[in-house]
């Protein structure tokens, strides 16, 4: 690799939700206040908008022709070639307060996704557990879910409320995906910026975006803040593994909530990289409908 850089000209107001798809090597991710999936074939695929009916900020594969979508009217199934999208499961469907967040499928095939209010208001949001057509909320009252993955086993799940800065693991079932346990605190930052969005790789180190300190951290699987791999915007949003091999990663960001000042000193803002790093990263499984 020859040094970090952005993927498309495509600038995004809360870039998140990245995925890859390694059966067809595409990269999908969100403009979630655009109301936006953006796709991308990797590395030098021509760039596809597909606007969108509805705020949405994560995919996962069902199989080769449908996708699920998180958006802030529930789960939608979307076909692959056709765009067409039918609702699967209401979650919050008629809560305009509302909307989705983060997500990530567990290696057991489970879906975790959250919500939180398009406003931010306190203790709003929560995360919820899929598979298999059925829905349970496992974590309610909390304000900006976050960092949602898992260890390579499944075994152990981490979740994060940005607005508290803490970052949760829980032992998990490594079948189900169902918690197991009580969350126990693995990280607690104090420092700049906030925890957002995560993944943990095939060593089981967990990479963490810090939104508003333009970075890309990496802690142990003791909690230990490892190294830090500097991001060109400040507010980063979900990194993901991508290549053939998994062995690189792509990071989301946006300009949201920024004056025109703060734009104008951050100019790659709300714009989708490439870093330059090594990783050895791993897949997500398809959702399991």
């Amino acid at each position: 690799m020859s040094g970090t850089k952005r993927i498309t000209d495509h600038v995004c107001q809360l870039g998140e939700g990245p995925t890859y798809d390694p059966a067809t090597g595409t990269l999908y991710w969100f403009d979630i206040v655009g109301c936006k999936l953006l796709e991308k074939g990797m590395p030098d695929g021509e760039l596809v908008i597909h606007e969108l009916p509805f705020m949405a900020s994560g995919l996962a594969v069902i199989d080769p022709v449908r996708q699920m979508l998180v958006t802030e009217h529930g789960l939608y199934i979307r076909e692959v070639t056709t765009g067409k999208l039918t609702l699967h499961k209401a979650v919050e469907g008629d809560n305009e307060i509302t909307r989705s967040n983060d997500c990530r499928v567990h290696p057991g095939g489970a879906l975790w996704f959250s919500t939180m209010a398009k406003d931010e208001r306190t203790g709003a949001g929560a995360i919820y557990w899929y598979r298999e057509g059925e829905v349970k909320l496992l974590f309610p009252s909390i304000t900006i879910p976050n960092s949602i993955c898992f260890s390579p086993d499944g075994r152990i799940a981490y979740y994060t409320d940005t607005h508290q800065n803490l970052l949760m693991r829980i032992a998990c079932d490594p079948v189900t995906g169902l918690p197991a346990g009580e969350p126990q605190i693995f990280y607690a930052h104090t420092g700049e910026g906030g925890l957002d969005g995560s993944v943990a790789d095939a060593a089981g180190l967990l990479w963490n975006a810090r939104w508003g300190a333009g970075c890309v951290d990496v802690y142990s699987q003791d909690g230990k803040h490892v190294r830090s791999v500097p991001v060109p915007a400040r507010q980063v949003t979900c990194p993901v593994f991508v290549g053939k091999d998994a062995s690189h990663m792509v990071v989301t960001s946006a300009w949201k909530g920024m004056s025109e000042p703060e734009r104008a000193a951050d100019p790659q803002a709300g714009c989708t990289f490439l870093l330059d790093v090594e990783v050895k990263g791993r897949f997500d499984p398809p959702v399991r409908l």
